[in-house]
């Protein structure tokens, strides 16, 4: 007889805030609570790599078709760090936008699938960051700071958090490739290790050497000998959090080891919820399969899932910079039924209103061809982006915010990165200026001293 989710949730003595450990790292009584009721109970963030253009795909321009290849003068400064100034010709978008049927949201033909799914959706076309390099803002995109890595959006969450399933993480990444940063941009930092992200990379062995090498029994033996080691050398020196952490994440080695593998298995999945994603029998690393991967994930309880959106190299990406940007339609097109289908899958589960789906990038492109009149490629551009939010507590089929007429500068209110986290941070029911981390005699937190929630988006 299968079990339904909660009954299987109730059955391992899972619940808000369970995180026992034979650790004794975190006792269920001493578990994190979140600030106040949360609107969401998991988020999945889905990260498109490199910076798409909101010119292209969500923020429609008529001036730039009018005016198609005008020169609007002399770029201020440089939208790359290594780049020279120069003149600025606007630049069509390459594909028609069209509504939305139930809300009138327009979105371009990039992305049809989606576009059917923006009523779900809040859009924010008033999105801005700090920096306009790939490296600094996709650092700032996950973890707040354009500097120094600093703890990742998934560990802060983790943290104020915990998890549901203490045989499985509360923190996973998927992701084929190496991202700009690499692990930094899901690491703990300062936080305990535990909250730092696991990596799955998707394909026949998504989590490297998990299995016991001889016999499971072995291992077992051979991991209780080494926490009952550990306890006791924890009790004779005292407080030492990188131990204890340690410790943790062997606990949660072994259930990965029990877990993952079926979470991860789309074996038994039926054609017709393939066929939603646009999979196939014997798909395991599309990205349509990583999107079925989240939802197993977050129906087994785990808090945090995020999908990292790069093919091959860092460089195979979203990134428009020195060549077409025409290259988009090869991205869109892997992404945009599999995130169409999550949306429908999640809904028809009962399972959206408690999943926050988060769909971004690092920056957006400029409005004007890169290299001059004619050139098919557009810059960095972190003034001015678009990003949506979906699903647990969110209000669908809006708008919020504005740029100019041709989508350089925001207009109407603006959502830095500080305010996009401290929003996400509040559906969770967690209070962004409260969540802090004592660090070198200081209190860390995710914002950093900024951010506001934007209020208008929530339901």
């Amino acid at each position: 007889m299968s079990l339904s989710r909660r009954d299987w949730l109730k059955t391992t003595a899972l619940g808000a805030g369970a995180l026992a450990s034979p650790t004794g790292l975190r006792a269920t009584s001493a578990a994190p609570r979140p600030h106040f009721a949360p609107r969401a109970r998991h988020v999945i963030v889905l990260y498109m790599s490199g910076g798409y253009s909101h010119v292209d795909t969500f923020d429609p321009k008529p001036r730039l078709i009018r005016e198609h290849d005008q020169s609007i003068g002399i770029e201020e400064k440089a939208s790359v760090s290594s780049q020279p100034k120069v003149e600025r010709f606007l630049k069509a978008p390459l594909w028609e936008f069209r509504p939305n049927r139930q809300c009138g949201v327009e979105v371009s033909d990039l992305f049809p699938h989606i576009r059917g799914q923006m009523h779900e959706a809040a859009l924010i076309r008033s999105m801005h960051a700090d920096h306009r390099d790939h490296g600094e803002a996709t650092l700032q995109l996950h973890t707040g700071s354009t500097g120094f890595a600093l703890p990742s959006l998934g560990a802060w969450l983790s943290y104020g958090l915990g998890t549901f399933n203490p045989n499985l993480p509360s923190h996973v990444v998927i992701s084929e490739h190496r991202p700009y940063n690499g692990p930094q941009i899901w690491d703990s930092n300062f936080l305990p290790a535990v909250h730092g992200g696991v990596q799955v990379k998707p394909g026949p062995e998504p989590i490297p050497h998990l299995q016991a090498r001889q016999s499971t029994e072995l291992q077992n033996l051979e991991l209780d000998l080494l926490q009952r080691l550990n306890r006791r050398h924890l009790k004779t020196v005292g407080a030492d959090p990188g131990l204890a952490g340690r410790m943790a994440t062997f606990d949660t080695a072994r259930g990965l080891r029990d877990l993952a593998p079926k979470a991860l298995d789309l074996s038994g999945e039926s054609r017709a919820t393939l066929a939603l994603y646009g999979s196939k029998p014997g798909d395991q690393s599309s990205y349509a399969a990583q999107c079925i991967m989240a939802r197993r994930l977050v129906e087994r309880g785990v808090r945090f899932v995020e999908i990292i959106d790069a093919v091959g190299a860092c460089r195979d990406n979203w990134d428009a910079a020195h060549r077409d940007v025409g290259s988009h339609a090869k991205y869109a097109k892997r992404v945009d039924q599999p995130i169409a289908g999550l949306i429908q899958d999640l809904k028809s589960r009962g399972l959206l209103d408690e999943t926050l789906l988060v769909f971004c990038t690092e920056f957006g492109r400029t409005p004007w061809a890169q290299d001059g009149k004619g050139t098919k490629s557009r810059n960095h551009h972190p003034s001015a982006f678009s990003c949506w939010l979906a699903g647990g507590g969110v209000k669908g089929g809006v708008v919020h915010g504005a740029t100019d007429d041709i989508g350089h500068q925001v207009a109407e209110n603006p959502v830095h990165i500080h305010d996009f986290h401290a929003t996400i941070l509040h559906l969770m029911g967690l209070d962004h200026e409260r969540l802090t981390f004592r660090h070198a005699g200081s209190d860390f937190r995710l914002t950093n001293v900024f951010g506001h929630v934007v209020d208008q988006i929530l339901a």
